[in-house]
């Protein structure tokens, strides 16, 4: 029988690494993405997140296995949604708007930062193992937070971009389409592993087009302003 040892040399080490790549960048921008609703719903006059401890960059606060999965293997993903109860809002369809708005802007900025800090450590970095594995866990933070920002945009709910296309809308049609958004999540799911089936992502394009106009920040931190 194999013992311990053998186990552990017979493992295929780069495949795991590959994962953690896509793992660790993933867990950053959806924690984040979440406890930036809470934030903004706490500015807007909602305590709820806070009460339930969503206020927090604890990954357990906030995964969602199955999303979670998603994002790593489709670039497209969720957590466990933040609560809100738009009754404490001053002004109640605002403030969820702003609230949804939040999120994706996080991951914007996360991305934003991601690509400046590879191009200031591109130079000292390069070569090495840990280096080389920290500048691509770097573009992959850079990739899957544009991907996630520009997902959680579609004016499709439950996402963040019906919330603010919601706002637009007379009150009691809000309200209505509000009570129906749970659904959303099905109809999304399904919409998601229906394109995959055929090749199409639903943000493909738009996250490579975006991505390639955030290097300029990455040339930014390597001090090539040229």
């Amino acid at each position: 029988m194999a013992d311990f040892s053998d186990i552990i040399r017979g493992m295929n080490w780069g495949y795991l690494l590959e994962i953690a790549y896509n793992i660790i960048p993933a867990l950053l921008s959806i924690v984040v993405h979440e406890t930036c609703h809470g934030l903004a719903a706490l500015a807007m006059g909602d305590r709820t997140a806070k009460r339930q401890g969503r206020l927090s960059l604890n990954p357990l606060r906030h995964i969602d296995p199955f999303g979670l999965l998603m994002l790593v293997v489709f670039k497209i993903g969720w957590a466990k949604p933040v609560s809100v109860d738009m009754r404490n809002f001053r002004d109640p369809k605002r403030g969820m708007a702003v609230t949804a708005l939040a999120g994706p802007a996080s991951n914007f900025v996360l991305a934003a930062l991601s690509m400046f800090a590879y191009g200031l450590l591109a130079v000292p970095l390069y070569g090495g193992e840990i280096g080389t594995a920290v500048l691509k866990m770097l573009g992959l933070s850079a990739y899957i937070n544009i991907s996630l920002g520009l997902f959680n945009l579609i004016p499709f709910p439950p996402l963040d971009g019906s919330k603010v296309l919601f706002a637009l809308l007379p009150g009691r049609t809000y309200m209505k389409l509000m009570r129906y958004e749970r659904y959303g999540m099905i109809m999304l799911v399904a919409i998601v592993f229906g394109l995959s089936r055929i090749g199409i992502s639903p943000v493909g394009a738009a996250a490579e087009f975006v991505f390639d106009k955030f290097t300029v920040l990455a040339r930014l931190g390597a001090g090539l302003t040229g």
